[in-house]
């Protein structure tokens, strides 16, 4: 697989240069979903960007998310024409937009799509992370059809967690990418 066929869907804030993300990007050569705003994100601008990488892709991608972009990535998933492109998807730390501090920050994240991903997926989740407890993980796995990988401490999976450059994680995205 081609390294430009890894789509990288950052969070929200988008993933500073320590975050693993960043990290598979540099020395893989994988490519980022950037998106016009990350601080204030707008559901339809991300879901627009994904659609449009996803359909210059010469080959059927494969999504690498974190925290905001499993939201994003479940979105686009439920409302795309394109959605059977996506070979698989790495969701990891999903975001839980529907949490009472997060909605009013996130206003148009809500409710996060819940049908049964179209692609082979992969969901981790962290035993601690404080933006989306274990048991909503592991629903949000269900729901979405994706195998559950449960870290026992994490935080939110992200450079704050000390994953550096993540090569369980990595082992996880080459098992999704084989044929």
């Amino acid at each position: 697989m081609k390294p430009s066929n890894v789509l990288v869907l950052p969070g929200w804030h988008g993933s500073g240069p320590a975050h693993w993300q960043s990290r598979w990007e540099q020395r893989h050569g994988y490519r980022r979903v950037e998106q016009h705003d990350w601080d204030r994100p707008l559901r339809g601008d991300w879901l627009a960007r994904l659609e449009d990488l996803v359909l210059a892709c010469d080959e059927a991608p494969v999504l690498v998310a974190h925290g905001l972009g499993c939201i994003q990535a479940a979105a686009w998933a439920a409302t795309s024409r394109n959605a059977r492109r996506v070979k698989a998807a790495l969701l990891v730390a999903p975001l839980d937009v529907e949490r009472a501090d997060l909605r009013p920050q996130l206003p148009t994240w809500s409710p996060i799509a819940l049908d049964a991903l179209p692609f082979t997926s992969v969901v981790v989740g962290s035993a601690d992370d404080p933006l989306c407890d274990p048991e909503r993980s592991r629903m949000l796995a269900v729901a979405w059809r994706a195998q559950l990988v449960n870290q026992p401490a994490g935080q939110h999976l992200n450079e704050d967690s000390g994953l550096g450059s993540w090569p369980e994680g990595h082992v996880l995205l080459q098992d999704l990418m084989k044929d």
